[in-house]
């Protein structure tokens, strides 16, 4: 499905006048405005961590100058801050250059999970998986299907964003239901649930790269090293809460404040140069209508089949007597070679379930089809694969020069001297998160940042670094839909103006806000509950460290 291509965001053609418009600001347009602004001034992503990178350098120096030095506790080694415009520094820069970037663990473990969801995705197995959600779903229950397709349709990545709302729309739609209220509930659940979901993804590889990036200054205190599924039973618990809450809000707010507004049930027809309705505008519902094809439907009934014998085949290789993916004690927790495989089990997954359905659908045909499908999926990341350059160097430079252990016993002390220890700091944390995600839409730029400071500094309080992780992931997606900063609020803005012409930023915020604050609080309280109870939040990940 091609998504439509973004409307220009301001006044529609047949709004009010220039001074009209500028009295009615309302304060949610003016505070929109504000974030537009700041926003606007921060560089982009590579500039502003080559910034991070220079004052860090320039910090760091005038450190080593002053002979400033930190002891981690629970380690008798003194650490000296070393500067990066020193010679010592300039020869770790030169001759490490290259080994900080290649070496970034983020790099290690998204690259093969995006190459095996690039022949999930290409060969349409996901988009028909989320069609058949779709279309065998009654009419009554169709919010709560948005709600969990639009919260797992972050396995697509960006392409959730584009695939998911139109599609909830048209179903909605030809359920007799307000297709507005699927499109923007699917973009809601999209992006306010966006670093959750109920399989692993190549997000939570990203995000354990980077966690693990930082590990290594706080060793002394034994943390657990991050893996993608670290956060799997607090994902699992996440994602259906959220898809639950997604599902009512749309039902008994989001499309009875559309019907008593009077929102338009049907696109607007635009007419072309020749005063025509353009033959496409049916194309899309008739497509809903027909729902999956033949193939399709046989396409989908394999992958389920082959999906089955895969996990019976990989049940049995880790399950026997002495098997090689048991740890030493014969078990699998807290470590052993299986957790350590779940890299290679995700792509093995994705490549094997999406070549079935390709060659069942005739999507893919040769190896030459699969090769051009995961190319096109490195092509998606070509701009985080340059962006790695910077952060590789800058996470480097954090952990050579020891500011970061030296900000987190800092921080540490600062925070038990105020006596702000307990879930309260993580709170804290949280709330810092979503401030920071109005500006800095990058989940993974915010996480680098983030990370060098708090994973360290929670872990001197006694917290495991996946612990940090699934907090940091709440703040990250709650506000993700009520900022301009989001390039696909201008997509979604386009998408509603095919039913409200006069529509603007003002009217995605009002409409965004009552999925964003039941999500914050919703899954504040998930982590407080796994956080009360002392659960584990992933296989051999738990929350306090010496667990």
């Amino acid at each position: 499905m091609s998504s439509p291509s973004p409307r220009p965001v301001g006044p529609a053609p047949d709004g009010p006048a220039p001074d009209d418009s500028a009295a009615r600001l309302t304060r949610t347009d003016r505070l929109l405005n504000v974030v537009e602004r700041l926003g606007n001034r921060l560089p982009e992503p590579f500039m502003l961590f080559l910034i991070l990178f220079a004052i860090t350098g320039i910090v760091s120096t005038a450190m080593a100058l002053a002979g400033v030095k930190v002891s981690v506790p629970g380690s008798d080694e003194v650490t000296v801050i070393k500067g990066l415009f020193t010679g010592e520094g300039m020869a770790w820069l030169t001759t490490s250059l290259g080994e900080n970037y290649l070496g970034f663990p983020p790099l290690v473990t998204v690259m093969p999970i995006l190459l095996g969801i690039g022949i999930a995705q290409h060969s349409g197995l996901l988009a028909a998986g989320i069609r058949a959600m779709f279309g065998s779903s009654p009419a009554w229950l169709l919010p709560y299907v948005v709600g969990i397709v639009g919260v797992v349709a972050s396995i697509m990545s960006d392409s959730a964003f584009v695939v998911v709302p139109p599609l909830a729309a048209l179903v909605f739609k030809a359920a007799g239901r307000h297709p507005v209220a699927g499109l923007l509930g699917g973009f809601a659940a999209a992006g306010a649930g966006y670093s959750t979901n109920l399989v692993p993804t190549s997000l939570d590889a990203l995000f354990a790269g980077i966690t693990n990036s930082v590990i290594e200054t706080v060793s002394g205190l034994g943390a657990t090293t991050v893996n993608p599924v670290s956060n799997w039973w607090f994902n699992i618990a996440s994602s259906i809460v959220l898809a639950l809450i997604a599902g009512f809000i749309i039902d008994r707010v989001i499309e009875p404040r559309l019907v008593r507004q009077d929102i338009p049930r049907d696109e607007t027809i635009e007419e072309d140069a020749d005063g025509q309705a353009p033959e496409t505008s049916g194309e899309s519902s008739e497509q809903m209508r027909a729902a999956l094809s033949r193939p399709e439907k046989r396409g989908l009934l394999l992958t389920v089949l082959a999906g089955l014998v895969l996990t019976a085949i990989v049940l049995l290789a880790a399950l026997v007597p002495g098997s090689p993916w048991r740890n030493e004690d014969g078990g699998f927790l807290p470590s052993s070679p299986l957790l350590d495989s779940i890299v290679f089990l995700v792509f093995l997954y994705f490549v094997v379930l999406g070549s079935v359905y390709g060659m069942a659908t005739g999507t893919l045909r040769s190896t030459r089809d699969a090769v051009r499908m995961m190319t096109e999926a490195l092509k998606e990341m070509l701009p985080f694969i340059v962006l790695a350059f910077i952060l590789g160097n800058f996470i480097a430079l954090f952990n050579w020069s020891g500011i970061g252990s030296w900000i987190a016993v800092t921080g540490a002390e600062g925070l038990e001297h105020i006596g702000l220890t307990g879930f309260g700091a993580v709170v804290g944390f949280i709330l810092l998160a979503s401030v920071l995600n109005l500006f800095i839409i990058s989940g993974s730029g915010m996480w680098t940042i983030m990370a060098a400071v708090f994973v360290p500094m929670f872990a001197l309080l006694g917290y495991e670094p996946a612990f940090t992780q699934a907090a940091f992931r709440v703040g990250d997606s709650a506000t993700q839909v009520i900022t301009p900063m989001n390039p696909y609020m201008v997509v979604l803005l386009g998408m509603l103006r095919k039913y409200e012409p006069s529509a603007g930023l003002g009217s995605l915020f009002a409409r965004m806000l009552p999925f964003v604050v039941p999500f914050w609080i919703a899954w504040t309280l998930i982590l407080a509950l796994f956080f009360a109870f002392d659960l584990p939040l992933g296989p051999g990940n738990g929350i306090h460290l010496g667990q």
